[in-house]
């Protein structure tokens, strides 16, 4: 792991065109989501939660992501939301990826957010490392939940590996 020299910081408008390149990269590995193709601003802005969004920087560049989206706008899961973390590739397994995900956990807690959960294809290794890392437990796996749109696996039946961390801190009461 090289020496930390990035820091984490608050995601801004500004930061969308970096962060959209690398999120272009993870859909190039096939490996990180069933989407083929990143949104637009607008539409990604309104699908996260505002309080939840950090990147990672290197001095000015923007080196990696995280957010939080909510899975569903009932209220009794307003505690609920799907963490989405990308990392350069140039820049992983340098604590980044880890980074990011903690800095969600802490500020989702101080939300009032219970429940992370992430689906992560079970080929994607790191990501199910990282996620156990920091306390993400597996609950499920769905077999053949969507096909692949794009790339080399277009038309391939893709598995989900279901993972979950309930806060120690939120919704205890």
């Amino acid at each position: 792991m090289a020496a930390k020299n990035w820091i984490i910081d608050k995601m801004e408008p500004k930061d969308w065109e970096r962060v959209c390149t690398i999120y272009l990269e993870g859909i190039s590995t096939g490996h990180a989501t069933f989407d083929p193709r990143t949104p637009d601003w607008r539409s990604w802005d309104a699908d996260h939660l505002p309080h939840c969004r950090f990147v990672a920087r290197i001095g000015e560049e923007t080196v990696g992501w995280a957010a939080l989206s909510p899975v569903s706008g009932r209220c009794v899961y307003s505690g609920v939301a799907e963490v989405s973390v990308y990392v350069a590739p140039e820049h992983q397994e340098q604590g980044i990826g880890s980074a990011l995900l903690g800095a969600l956990i802490a500020k989702s807690e101080k939300a009032g957010i219970w429940t992370l959960q992430a689906g992560v294809f079970p080929e994607n290794t790191t990501s199910l490392a990282l996620h156990k890392r920091h306390g993400f437990r597996e609950v499920g796996y769905r077999e053949k939940l969507g096909k692949m749109e794009f790339g080399e696996l277009a038309g391939t039946w893709r598995d989900v590996v279901l993972l979950e961390r309930r806060s120690r801190i939120a919704g205890t009461d």
